[in-house]
């Protein structure tokens, strides 16, 4: 499988990046991704204080170098970008080995783990 991981750093990042960028999932780019034709899965992931990192897996080799290309070009600007308040430092292709799911199925969403002011 065709894999993308795009990571900014939160290490300089204001108190309430990640909280910002949880709420920019969860409003607009979590709809966005649905719909992008080519695209399998993404995930997002973070470690607070550490990094932000996009996930993805595409369905073709070709799919992902486009979208790669198109980032690419855009990343300095990106919403991510602007919450964290620099330009991403690795966008990196990759395989995907294999994703499984597992008997607990996933959730679209981890917004109720969070308290409200839970960075």
């Amino acid at each position: 499988m065709f894999g993308l991981t795009v990571r900014w750093s939160l290490q300089d990042a204001p108190k309430g990046t990640l909280k910002a960028l949880r709420a920019y999932v969860e409003d607009e780019s979590y709809a966005k991704f649905a719909g992008l034709e080519g695209l399998r899965v993404k995930t997002w992931r973070a470690r607070k204080g550490e990094w932000f990192e996009g996930s993805y897996v595409f369905v073709s080799e070709e799919a992902r170098e486009k979208f790669q290309e198109d980032f690419e070009q855009r990343a300095a600007e990106s919403p991510g970008s602007k919450i964290v308040g620099s330009a991403p430092i690795s966008i990196e292709a990759c395989e995907i080995v294999a994703v499984v799911r597992g008997p607990a199925g996933f959730r679209s969403s981890s917004h109720f783990e969070h308290a409200r002011d839970d960075d």
